[in-house]
């Protein structure tokens, strides 16, 4: 890692973050360390999903290496002092990975990822300072900052491993992750729960386990780039069940279009991941239709079960229209928005259905403490 390049981008990423922090204060002026929490957690997750869509962006736009080094842009703060590289490496590829507004997309992409990085730093470093007067404990908060590290180094090695397979499928499972961690704080912090029975809380975490799978076999087939192996629908290629390599397309320890042997990834290889993506989302569909029917019937839930089954639509309209349109970028990234919103709802639903905390009940006194 370049320090000098760290370093200036990270002073970089506080100047952007002067900007939310600010206005969290003017806001919040005169209100107590919960409500200023609430307000910083709150424009947090909603830049922390931003960074998701735009990850998704950077990804689909095939510009995850437009900076082929990490953090900086050939050890520059940013593409204007890459100028000469840029300019050389773009005029010995012109449709290679290194462009001008490639380089440009990746740089945003970890000036949002830096500053988010900075909002949850201080999010922890007030929950410490308050921790007397929140309703949970810092230790979440410092869970989001341990994890927000971790995905800086996803990040890095996205990079610098050249967009291995494996490693930009969990990044983006962890980008997720650190949304439900920001939306269960921001729920504490809100503290307006909603009455569910048990079994509608078994059924949406278990429809949560399922949505989670189906996005983990939808980013490997993006980072794959399998979205066009199928053509058509219902029918993939012209057949109901077309030839297939499971064992090569989920081989998950390998480069970029290449099999586990050593070779190039087969066609067939292809169909298998884009096949099981398309097949675990029938499951998902049916899990979340009939989550949403149950919330719907729930009056104090019914707005999850309307926006849930909004999102649902939504999903199955883009991933479709990934196939039959031939992967057009808009709706590419809506799909990816999409299944951000989802979990984010479940996220937000199962926070704020969970059972309060009840106090500990005394022991009984023995007849001999209770004589005396």
């Amino acid at each position: 890692m370049d320090v000098d390049s760290f370093a200036r981008l990270a002073l970089l990423a506080l100047v952007i973050a002067l900007l939310p922090l600010s206005w969290v204060w003017l806001r919040q002026r005169g209100r107590d360390a919960r409500a200023r929490l609430a307000a910083l957690t709150a424009i947090t997750l909603f830049l922390t999903f931003d960074l998701i869509v735009f990850g998704s962006f950077t990804r689909l736009s095939d510009s995850g290496l437009g900076c082929p080094d990490w953090p900086g842009c050939y050890g520059e703060a940013s593409p204007l002092g890459a100028r000469a590289d840029i300019h050389a490496a773009q005029a010995a590829l012109p449709d290679g990975p290194v462009t001008w507004s490639k380089a440009w997309i990746e740089m945003i992409h970890r000036y949002l990822a830096m500053t988010v990085g900075v909002l949850i730093l201080v999010m922890a470093a007030a929950s410490w300072k308050e921790r007397a007067r929140l309703p949970h404990s810092p230790w979440w908060a410092t869970a989001t900052l341990a994890w927000v590290l971790v995905q800086g180094a996803f990040g890095a090695f996205t990079v610098t491993l050249k967009l291995y397979p494996a490693i930009v499928t969990l990044h983006l499972l962890g980008g997720l992750a650190l949304l439900a961690l920001l939306a269960v704080q921001h729920t504490a912090y809100r503290n307006a729960p909603l009455p569910a029975a048990p079994p509608l809380r078994r059924l949406a975490l278990g429809a949560g386990g399922l949505l989670v799978v189906q996005i983990a076999l939808g980013g490997w087939v993006s980072t794959n780039y399998a979205v066009l192996a199928c053509s058509g629908f219902p029918l993939c290629n012209g057949q109901a069940w077309p030839a297939m390599h499971w064992s090569e397309g989920f081989t998950l320890l390998r480069e970029l279009g290449r099999a586990g042997h050593g070779g190039y990834l087969s066609f067939e290889a292809l169909v298998a991941i884009h096949m099981a993506h398309r097949l675990f989302a029938v499951v998902v569909a049916v899990a979340l239709g009939l989550l949403a029917w149950r919330l719907w019937r729930a009056p104090a839930l019914r707005r999850f079960g309307a926006g849930l089954a909004l999102l649902l639509l939504a999903q199955l309209a883009s991933g479709l229209s990934n196939v039959v349109l031939g992967w057009p970028l808009a709706a590419a990234l809506g799909h990816s928005a999409g299944a951000a919103a989802l979990v984010l709802l479940l996220t937000l639903l199962l926070a704020r259905t969970a059972p309060a905390r009840q106090p500990a009940v005394a022991a009984r006194p023995s007849a001999a403490t209770a004589a005396a």
